[in-house]
């Protein structure tokens, strides 16, 4: 059984600043969740790399993946302890695991692998600041570059999509890389807790689920509401927006704060637990995912899993997942958006029916699947040569 080095310093990052988990965050835990009982984890550290021993590493797994009022004082104790004790050392050659990304745009990250002999695995959510830099933050696409750069030259990939995949090989080839042996391992939706039967809102809603950043097009929904408000008024279907504000969104943020019409109408929950999630989807319309790119699309797969339907833009990676089962269209016409939401604002209504029939067919992706893809990566990067 190959043995694993988990680099958890993104996550335990933002668990300390309080922040809830990403999709990003979510496939690290699971990562966790999975190798924990034959791993250790490395945490870097004021300019040093610390391996925790087995037994705090093993504290430090357990309070990542459980709340618990004392995360901050365990995860403190664990790291100082490895720091006075551990370091400095040698790692040891072994797999190193990173799922996040996380200071994979400095050059001192491949130093260090190399430095210990550590055979990287990296997992690679999508390459859309390079192919899409206008929907990211400035300076984003030279970092995701320097972040591929040292993952083409680790020893395994993990992508979630064929999308995904091709946008790399693509990348690539244009770069003059070579690609480490890749492997297409889709992700599975959070099991979510039982839903509230009692529904959040008594109107009819419809949910959008993800960071608020331009490439996700909430300003669409938001102007086909302001219309929507002005035909139809209080008899209006409601919006409700999950997730938190992200980066380049300051016309979102302005007709959420400041159009009076949208007040009431348009629900925002910028911090919401997975019980509240859970009951949101149990009740909505459908879920709308009008975003213009996407590597994967987690929040399609965990709407069809709770048996709502989905209205999206009609991307690869979106049909891949789902197939013909969603009602896909263009991102940029908001008119047939439109059109859309008032069919299935009505839950009886024909189109709506049809997609609920369609989604019998759907079978999600599971973590079993993916991680025996992950797996027969791993003995492969085991038996390579030094």
């Amino acid at each position: 059984m190959v043995k694993l080095l988990i680099d958890v310093t993104r996550l335990l990052d933002r668990a300390l600043k309080g922040r809830l988990p990403s999709g990003v965050d979510r496939v690290s835990l699971a990562y966790v969740q999975h190798f924990a009982h034959r791993a250790t984890a490395l945490v870097r550290f004021g300019g040093r790399w610390i391996e925790l021993g087995a037994r705090d590493s093993q504290r430090i797994f357990t309070a990542l993946l459980a709340s618990d009022a004392r995360f901050g004082s365990v995860v403190r104790r664990c790291v100082i302890r490895g720091y006075a004790l551990r370091w400095p050392g040698k790692l040891g050659p072994r797999i190193l695991l990173n799922t996040g990304h996380s200071g994979l745009d400095h050059g001192s990250y491949a130093v260090r692998l190399r430095r210990h002999g550590l055979r990287p695995v990296f997992f690679l959510h999508d390459i859309i600041p390079i192919t899409h830099p206008e929907y990211c933050r400035p300076g984003e696409s030279e970092k995701h570059h320097r972040r591929l750069a040292t993952m083409v030259a680790g020893r395994g990939l993990i992508v979630n999509s064929v999308a995904t995949q091709v946008a790399l090989n693509d990348y690539a080839r244009k770069a003059g890389w070579s690609i480490p042996p890749c492997v297409v391992a889709p992700l599975a939706p959070a099991v979510l807790p039982v839903p509230d039967a009692t529904r959040p809102l008594a109107e009819p809603y419809f949910v959008v689920l993800g960071t608020i950043e331009p490439r996700k097009n909430h300003l669409l929904l938001l102007q086909i509401w302001r219309q929507l408000i002005e035909e139809q008024g209080a008899r209006a279907p409601r919006l409700v927006v999950i997730g938190h504000r992200g980066w380049e969104c300051e016309q979102v943020v302005d007709m959420l704060e400041r159009c009076e019409a949208l007040h009431g109408v348009v629900v925002e929950e910028s911090r919401c637990n997975d019980a509240r999630l859970a009951t949101w989807l149990r009740h909505a319309q459908a879920l709308l995912f009008p975003s213009f790119i996407e590597g994967f699309g987690m929040p399609l797969v965990e709407a069809l899993s709770n048996g709502l339907p989905v209205i999206a833009s009609d991307l690869q990676a979106f049909r891949e997942i789902a197939g013909d089962i969603p009602e896909y269209l263009d991102p940029l016409d908001g008119v047939a958006w439109k059109h859309g939401i008032l069919a299935y604002a009505d839950a009886m209504a024909p189109r709506r029916l049809a997609q609920k029939d369609r989604m019998r067919a759907f079978n999600a992706p599971t973590w079993n699947e993916h991680f025996a893809q992950v797996e027969a990566l791993l003995e492969t990067v085991n038996g390579q040569r030094p």
